[in-house]
């Protein structure tokens, strides 16, 4: 079974930025007798981005698996608009800000689909909250505007 949903980020960006993550939740049916699942999403806010801040912007949003039964699952991000997972982007017009979504608080584990150095979520269980740890690097230098990217969020069951 699978099921999907959106990750929306967005930045808006004076030479101080907003980026908002939003995510919108679907929920998959399964064949009777076989497990039901959905997905939460909410969103991660960075909130503003200094330019000259010396310092990573960072943020957390997440993602709630609900099953009717006790289920294995694995939880996948796509790239967005990068089409990698080296550094996923958000764009506005032809600029770009660099960004990325991680499994872990450290940023040592690159959430997406298990390709390219990055990682899956597994799991078990009828209601479980996951992380979705959100890094804007410092030191880049957005052109004034509003920034997105689209992220598809799959529930494997």
């Amino acid at each position: 079974m699978r099921c999907s949903t959106y990750i929306e980020p967005s930045l808006r960006a004076t030479r101080t930025a907003t980026w908002t993550l939003g995510m919108i939740a679907m929920m998959a049916v399964a064949p009777l007798g076989a497990a039901t699942c959905g997905l939460n999403t909410q969103g991660v806010d960075f909130g503003s981005y200094d330019f000259q801040n010396s310092q990573n912007l960072d943020s957390v949003g997440h993602v709630t698996v609900t099953c009717d039964v006790s289920t294995p699952y694995t939880i996948v991000l796509s790239p967005g608009l990068a089409g990698t997972f080296a550094s996923r982007i958000m764009q506005s017009g032809a600029h770009q800000l660099a960004y990325n979504l991680y499994t872990d608080l450290a940023h040592a584990s690159v959430w997406g689909d298990g390709t390219g150095n990055s990682v899956t979520v597994g799991g078990a269980g009828t209601n479980t909250d996951y992380a979705v740890y959100g890094s804007v690097p410092a030191g880049q230098n957005p052109y004034i505007g509003t920034y997105s990217d689209v992220v598809t969020v799959t529930l494997n069951f």
